[in-house]
């Protein structure tokens, strides 16, 4: 509880920093710009953000966290990043928001990007399936244009996500295990929805085990204990299990139920919890 206490307190006090409009669209730590993708036939505002040594270390490269849903997350994790690096409670990372031309056009389009297959009928949701386009448009055209922009390392790059984003984040390291790729090499999901398409997500094991013998992956799974017990909290008990008991060389897989907590809060404190369980100076979740 009294992690939760610190970290509200740490967003409160960057607030009127983090709503404050931007004067210019590009500084010594920020960078936006927008990305048209050829495989989603549509643009995304990208928000990137170098650690606060980014410029003093010139031949220094950074792991790169890239975050979904950025519209609504990229405020709060960019300010919270550059806390946690002065305080050494996190390494200096490069933070990469993927978002859309406005809140209003998030809340539509992360449906449409974020999920794949199609839903079935009994997921009442309306919904492409576009998950494999984003997943492209992540992959081939965005992780490209940020490596030759900024001073990434190449093989140290993880992948946040919340709800659906959650989902997507489970759902990009299927698609990698199965195209035998390595974009990513963390995955962080909050209170992902293992529930759509009939448990879709649950060919992950399986994947895992038929993995590249050198391929190194860290997973964290998470969900509020307040969320609904058999759609929410049950599935990442039971995934989170599975992996765990699995034991499969090289894979890592955390997990953490948080008390007291609903669905939106958990987002920001997993992202927070899993990166630092996944670095060299940190604790476990």
């Amino acid at each position: 509880m009294k992690i939760l206490v610190t970290i509200l307190l740490l967003i409160l006090a960057t607030f009127s920093r983090c709503t404050q409009p931007s004067q210019s669209v590009e500084s010594e730590e920020k960078t936006q710009f927008v990305y048209y993708s050829e495989f989603v036939r549509d643009s995304f505002h990208i928000q990137v953000q170098v650690p606060l040594e980014y410029l003093s270390h010139p031949d220094k490269r950074y792991p790169t966290v890239y975050l979904l849903d950025g519209n609504f997350y990229f405020p709060m994790m960019a300010s919270t990043l550059h806390q946690y690096e002065l305080g050494g409670l996190l390494d200096p990372m490069i933070l990469v928001g993927i978002g859309y031309s406005s809140f209003k056009m998030m809340d539509s389009l992360r449906v449409r990007d974020y999920l794949y297959p199609k839903p079935l009928t009994s997921d009442e949701i309306k919904s492409e399936g576009g998950g494999q386009r984003f997943q492209q448009f992540l992959t081939k055209e965005l992780l490209t244009k940020i490596d030759a922009s900024f001073r990434t390392q190449k093989n140290n790059r993880c992948l946040l996500g919340h709800s659906f984003g959650g989902y997507f984040t489970l759902y990009s390291l299927l698609d990698q295990l199965e195209n035998r790729s390595n974009s990513f090499q963390t995955f962080i999901a909050a209170s992902p929805t293992l529930w759509y398409n009939n448990f879709y997500l649950n060919k992950l094991p399986a994947a895992l085990k038929n993995k590249s013998p050198n391929d190194s992956l860290q997973i964290f799974v998470s969900a509020g204990a307040l969320e609904d017990s058999v759609w929410s909290v049950k599935p990442v008990q039971e995934l989170a299990s599975i992996l765990q008991k699995a034991k499969i060389d090289k894979v890592v897989c955390k997990s953490h139920i948080y008390n007291h907590l609903d669905h939106m809060d958990v987002g920001v404190l997993s992202f927070i919890k899993g990166l630092q369980g996944f670095t060299t100076r940190a604790k476990n979740p």
